[in-house]
């Protein structure tokens, strides 16, 4: 039972407040699946599914091109932010949308 409730909460994705009304966007990236919140000049990024330790290094990167795909925005160099720091379950950036 444990395992079905972790799968049906990995395979879904709520944005944080300030993105609730923002667009929505699913993307696939390396073979990983994101969703993606874009608010203006920021964007939310949550990775979907399971990772083991050793294979969360090229997550951050990921996310970036996540974000910048989903919104056609440039991504701000170094504004990756977590709630949790480390952690690549979640990320929000800060974009450059004048193109």
């Amino acid at each position: 039972m444990r395992l079905l409730a972790l799968l049906l909460l990995a395979a879904c994705a709520s944005p944080a407040p300030q993105f609730i009304g923002g667009e929505r966007h699913e993307v696939t990236r390396g073979g990983l699946r994101f969703v993606v919140f874009h608010a203006g000049s920021r964007a939310e990024v949550v990775r979907l599914g399971y990772l083991t330790r050793s294979e969360r290094a090229i997550v951050p990167r990921l996310m970036e091109e996540a974000a910048a795909e989903a919104t056609g925005c440039r991504v701000v160099p170094n504004s990756m932010r977590s709630g949790i720091p480390g952690d690549t379950g979640e990320a929000r950036f800060d974009l450059d949308c004048r193109a």
